[in-house]
């Protein structure tokens, strides 16, 4: 069981005036050096610091980290509309997804997520079921017994299959080509390691280059989708269910060709490499953890009997939904959220100054031992409606939280589901990567090196 700190009010631990604690010495120097170095390492040093806000400088922003529930519940729930996503995103990927939904900001912000909603109704994504089962059957077609498989890009491969069908309604074979070379120079530009990271766009490093050319040639094929679309039939559009086809329905003041292209890639990049990460790390758990991989495969046998599974089916697979959490857990895709004072407040008893950087790190509060037992350790047995009863709100929140929380969470909750569910039926995993992984903080929390398992068909 967690602390008995986890089950009491957040006391705020500080004299008023009081500043928070800092990492290094010579922050400036120190902190933007170990960022470059070691950006995990240098979240670790944030850690190491006894106190839930410390104070950073990276570059010349002062940052600070927030880690307890509480607070990160302030921030992103409780006083939600004194902060916004902030500068250092807007700075990074404005230029490709500031239209979109992911950075607009207030009445804007509203619009679209309203406009944008029924696409992720729940009953809406269950339509996308059989999509996405046949997709993971047919990725699990592909391997062999005893085949070595190079996990991430057999599940980028899925996911962008899937958000090809449900997203744009084409065969994303055609969009692949495209769209894979902008997410490479994407993650290679906000890599917190790498000198891009803390340049504007418009300075000519090869990185930046490569974004500007690999984004032309997306935006070319997305023109010719789009020209496409809007020559059929209006009957024929009204009989499509992709998302697509519900941005081009709004007008033209909703959505204008910018925005358009803009929502579509918050989209391709949110729904692509998160799910493909999941799943990876899922399976690496699970060929790591025998036990829990053994316990899996009864439970899918006793609920579906070979069956191929369907929505439905994932109310009926508890242990399922156990070992996903408990994925999101350890390691969520989506590390860190950002946030920036749009005014001065406070947080544990300490004054923020206006426009300062808060990172509130999934990274780190999902693995705190005050509320959570062997932190670093894989077990999903953990999750009982009892240790959810009590654990703070706010312990856990692998798709953000409050208003802005990921509006694809059920979409990509249900789609990691069916695809493990699927394939765990046809093979168990066995590790050949073996713990623990290197990590590294991109658009995304991804490993640094492959992540390999061998494949055993299942009788």
């Amino acid at each position: 069981m967690p602390s008995q700190q986890a089950e009491t009010e957040y006391q705020e631990p500080v004299t008023p005036g009081q500043r928070p604690p800092r990492i290094g010495r010579v922050p400036l120097v120190e902190n933007t050096l170990s960022m470059i170095r070691d950006p995990l390492g240098f979240y670790a040093e944030a850690d190491s610091v006894d106190a839930d806000v410390v104070r950073f400088n990276v570059a010349g922003t002062t940052g600070y980290f927030v880690t307890h529930p509480t607070l990160v519940e302030q921030v992103l729930v409780t006083d939600e509309a004194d902060f916004e996503k902030g500068r250092l995103l807007r700075d990074t990927l404005g230029e490709f997804i500031g239209e979109g939904l992911f950075l607009l900001e207030g009445e804007e912000w509203q619009q679209q997520r309203t406009a944008l909603q029924p696409a992720f109704y729940r009953e809406r994504i269950a339509t996308y079921g059989e999509t996405m089962t046949d997709f993971a059957l047919a990725t699990a077609d592909d391997w062999a017994d005893g085949e070595r498989v190079d996990l991430l890009p057999a599940m980028r491969s899925y996911t962008l299959r899937v958000l090809g069908k449900t997203l744009l309604d084409v065969d994303i074979e055609r969009t692949a080509e495209s769209l894979e070379p902008l997410l490479s120079a994407l993650r290679h530009r906000v890599d917190p390691g790498n000198l891009s990271a803390y340049l504007p766009l418009w300075v000519p490093t090869p990185n930046n280059r490569r974004v500007r050319r690999t984004r032309a040639a997306f935006e070319a094929t997305l023109d010719d989708i789009i020209a496409e679309r809007q020559t059929e039939a209006a009957a024929e559009r009204e009989a499509r269910d992709d998302v697509l086809s519900l941005l081009l329905s709004l007008d033209e003041e909703t959505m204008d060709r910018e925005r358009l292209g803009h929502q579509l890639l918050t989209f391709l990049v949110a729904g692509h490499d998160t799910t493909a990460l999941t799943l990876t790390y899922a399976w690496f758990l699970l060929a790591t953890h025998p036990d829990a991989q053994r316990e899996l495969h009864e439970e899918l046998a006793a609920t579906l009997d070979g069956a191929d599974p369907t929505p439905a089916d994932l109310f009926e697979l508890p242990f399922l939904d156990r070992v996903l959490t408990e994925t999101l857990r350890l390691y969520p895709p989506a590390f860190t959220t950002f946030r920036q004072p749009t005014r001065p407040v406070t947080l544990g008893g300490y004054d923020i100054e206006q426009d300062a950087q808060l990172t509130i790190p999934q990274w780190l509060v999902h693995r705190d031992e005050r509320w959570y037992d062997a932190p670093d350790a894989f077990r999903p047995e953990r999750w009982t409606d009892e240790f959810e009863a009590q654990l703070p709100d706010y312990a856990y929140y692998p798709f953000g939280g409050g208003p802005r929380h990921c509006i694809g969470m059920r979409f990509a909750r249900m789609e990691a589901k069916l695809a493990l569910a699927a394939i765990a039926q046809r093979f168990r995993f066995e590790a050949v990567t073996e713990p623990p992984l290197e990590l590294g903080m991109r658009i995304t929390l991804s490993p640094t090196d492959p992540v390999a398992v061998r494949v055993h068909e299942r009788e």
